[in-house]
C-alpha cells in the first residue's frame, strides 16, 4: 500500500475550506462545507400527497393546441410516457389534433437496449409505422432532410441529471438543428431524478465539450430538461438559438428525488434500471470511465460498487466509512462478475444530503491509495481522453498526482458552482 498522503497539505485544505481539521486516521470530510440548498427533510411525507403531471399529461390536457395543426417530429424512446404508462408516440399518433409524422432517437435506441457506445441505426417503428431516424449513428444532429417533412421537433426524454448522460446532449445538438433550419422545438418537461437543489462536481473547460459534455453546467446541475433548454437558448450556448417552448410539469418542486413523485419509472438505459440509479451515477460514473476499476456493471446494480484489483476489501471499506459521508455507507464485496476486484458495495440513503461527485474524487483518490499503479497509470490514452470530457478537464489527474488533497480539489468547484446556481435561477420553472 503507497503512503496516505492526504494530510501533507491539511493547512492549506483547511484555508480554502474553512473547515476544522479531521482528526488523523479518520479521514476527515471530503465535502469542504455544507451543501448549499439543504435538501428538505422528510420531503417524502410532505410532497407525495398528489401525484406530478408530466409536460405529456399537461399538453394533453390542454387537447394538444401547442401542436394543432403542424407536422410533429419527437425525439423518444422507453422513457416516454404519460403518467399513466402510455407511451408518448402512441398518444400523439391516436390524437386527431397532432399529426406526428417521425420519431428520432437516442443512445440506447427506441426500446433503451443497447449497450452504451453502440451505434443504433434508423428503423421503422412497429408500433406507429413511422421512421425512426437515429441520433446516435452515423449523425448525432439531425439533418436537414430528417426535419425536412416537420414543422416542430418535441423532446420527452427521462434524464437522470448529471452533465455526462447523453439525452441532453441529443436535445441541445437538436435544438441547434432546429434553429438552423427554421424549425420549432419544445420539451415536454420532466422531473430530474435527483431534484433540483443539488449544484456540485467540476465545471467543464471548453476544449473538452463533447457528447458526454454538451453543455457548460456542473456535473450535477439540478435543472430540468426544459430549464436546460431555456438557459441553453439564452446563454449562447448553441451555434444557432431555436423557436423554444417548453410544456412544464404540474405539481413538481426542486425538493423532490424521484420516490417523491408517484410516477413509474422506466429504465433510462441499460445500466440505470431503478430510480436511486442516478444518486449511483453521479458518484462513481466519473470513477467508471476510467480503466482498471469496478463499479457493478454487469450485476444487478451498477454503478453501486467501488473496487479495483489488489485492493484490501476490508481496510477499504473501512476507510471509506471514516469519511463520513451524511447518509451514505460501505460494506466489503468481492466480485463475482469480475475475478480478482474487490472494494465496497456502497449504499446511499434516499434523503443523503452528501455531494455525490465529492464521493467520486474520494474513491478515485483511496483506490489510487491502496494500488501498485493507480488507476491514471493503468488507462489507456484514448480511455483517459473519455475521462478528461467526463470530468471536464486534465486537472483531477494533475492535481492527484501532484499531492493535492482532495477536500481542495472539491472547494476549488465552489465559487463555480455558487456562480452557476445564480445563473441558472431566471431559468427555472419550478
Amino acid at each position: 500500500m503507497k503512503k496516505n498522503k492526504s494530510f501533507l497539505v491539511l493547512g492549506l485544505w483547511m484555508g480554502l475550506a474553512g473547515c476544522q481539521a479531521p482528526r488523523v486516521g479518520d479521514g476527515g470530510d471530503y465535502a469542504p462545507k455544507a451543501e448549499r440548498l439543504p435538501l428538505p427533510s422528510g420531503a417524502g411525507s410532505s410532497m407525495a400527497s398528489s401525484r406530478v403531471l408530466l409536460g405529456v399529461d399537461n399538453l394533453e390536457a390542454s387537447g394538444f393546441a401547442a401542436l394543432d395543426g403542424k407536422r410533429v417530429g419527437l425525439i423518444t424512446n422507453q422513457t416516454s410516457i404519460n403518467g399513466r404508462g402510455e407511451k408518448t408516440r402512441l398518444v400523439l399518433r391516436r390524437a386527431s389534433q397532432v399529426n406526428l409524422v417521425a420519431l428520432y432517437t437516442p443512445e440506447h435506441g427506441l426500446d433503451g437496449k443497447e449497450k452504451a457506445g453502440a451505434y443504433v441505426s434508423s428503423r421503422r417503428d412497429s408500433l406507429t409505422g413511422l421512421t425512426a431516424y437515429s441520433l446516435y449513428g452515423k449523425t448525432r444532429k439531425p439533418t436537414a432532410a430528417m426535419l425536412r417533412g416537420i414543422d416542430v421537433l418535441v423532446f420527452d426524454l427521462q434524464d437522470i441529471g448529471a452533465r455526462s448522460y447523453t439525452y441532453i446532449s441529443t436535445m441541445a445538438l437538436a435544438m441547434e438543428a432546429c434553429g438552423e433550419h427554421g424549425k420549432e422545438f419544445m420539451v415536454l418537461d420532466r422531473p430530474n431524478p435527483l431534484g433540483g437543489v443539488r449544484v456540485q462536481g467540476p465545471p467543464i473547460e471548453s476544449r473538452w465539450l463533447s457528447f458526454v459534455g454538451q453543455l457548460p453546467v456542473p456535473y450535477i446541475h439540478g435543472m430540468t430538461a426544459g430549464e436546460l433548454a431555456r438557459m441553453a437558448n439564452s446563454e449562447g450556448w448553441l451555434k444557432s438559438r431555436c423557436r423554444l417552448a417548453v410544456i412544464p410539469m404540474r405539481g413538481w418542486q426542486r425538493g423532490m428525488a424521484w420516490e417523491h413523485t408517484r410516477l413509474p419509472w422506466v429504465a433510462t438505459s441499460p445500466n440505470i434500471p431503478n430510480p436511486r440509479s442516478p444518486f449511483y451515477y453521479a458518484a462513481t460514473g466519473i470513477f467508471g470511465s476510467l480503466t482498471g476499476g469496478d463499479i457493478g456493471i454487469g450485476t444487478s446494480g451498477p454503478f453501486e460498487y467501488a473496487g479495483a484489483r489488489g485492493v484490501n476489501a476490508r481496510e477499504f471499506t473501512t476507510r471509506m466509512n471514516a469519511l463520513n459521508f451524511p447518509g451514505v455507507s460501505f460494506t466489503p464485496y468481492r466480485s463475482s462478475v469480475r475475478p480478482g476486484y474487490e472494494g465496497s458495495k456502497i449504499r446511499i440513503s434516499p434523503d443523503s444530503s452528501a455531494d455525490l461527485v465529492a464521493l467520486d474524487v474520494a474513491i478515485i483518490h483511496e483506490l489510487n491509495e491502496r494500488m501498485s499503479r493507480d488507476l491514471f497509470s493503468t488507462t489507456s490514452r484514448s480511455k483517459k481522453d473519455l475521462f478528461y470530457k467526463v470530468y471536464g478537464s486534465q486537472s483531477l489527474e494533475r492535481d492527484l498526482k501532484g499531492g493535492k488533497h482532495p477536500g481542495q480539489i472539491i472547494a476549488s468547484w465552489e465559487p463555480h458552482n455558487q456562480r452557476f446556481a445564480q445563473q441558472r435561477a431566471r431559468y427555472l420553472l419550478y
